[in-house]
């Protein structure tokens, strides 16, 4: 698809089905998921010693990080989450971790409060409502981590791990020429390099 309109469109009517794919994985694997996310941890995508990494906490159907985010705090490992500052702009990252305090953001998803220290991530983990083993992602649409990968790669090197479940796997996301790839895809049956084989 080339017509930017047809592609906003077909993304659309996949948004639909992909979030009631997702949320029948989560009610059956929500809690199995996230143990399965902290025991495969993130060493499959290089030494995260230094780094900071950027986690979500989870809207609606997404697949959990915090435990993940804490495990990684334990190790020492600078954590933080996403802030929607304003429409057609890259995210914000704040300094967070799991127990931390949280005040309502954007669409009511929990972030921390302003003033909390600001950082550019070096590893994001990244939410979504499919994907495909290209490495492309289906989002809600408003291209925020699309523009905020771009940003963000231009000033340094980072890795953009999708996280989701297995389920919302899809035989070719729909994408327009902005869509940013993913370096690596977790899910709880563990890490996918997109372009290998099975």
């Amino acid at each position: 698809m080339t017509d930017h309109q047809s592609i906003s469109d077909a993304k659309k009517l996949a948004r639909k089905a992909a979030g009631d794919v997702r949320k029948t994985a989560h009610g059956l694997l929500k809690i199995s998921a996230a143990q399965a996310l902290v025991d495969c941890g993130l060493e499959f995508a290089g030494e995260m010693a230094g780094k900071t990494v950027s986690g979500f906490i989870p809207y609606l159907s997404e697949i959990d990080t915090r435990a993940l985010l804490g495990m990684l705090g334990a190790q020492g490992i600078e954590t933080c989450v996403p802030v929607v500052i304003e429409n057609n702009t890259p995210l914000e990252f704040r300094t967070w971790a799991p127990g931390d305090p949280t005040v309502p953001g954007r669409w009511g998803i929990p972030i921390p409060p302003d003033g909390s220290p600001v950082v550019d991530p070096d590893v994001l983990l990244v939410p979504m409502l499919s994907y495909d083993r290209s490495g492309y992602r289906l989002g809600y649409g408003g291209g925020f981590y699309d523009r905020t990968l771009e940003k963000l790669r231009a000033m340094k090197p980072v890795t953009a791990i999708g996280v989701a479940y297995s389920a919302q796997q899809v035989d070719a996301v729909i994408r327009g020429e902005h869509d940013q790839p993913l370096d690596w895809i977790l899910t709880e049956k563990g890490p996918l390099k997109p372009g290998t084989k099975i």
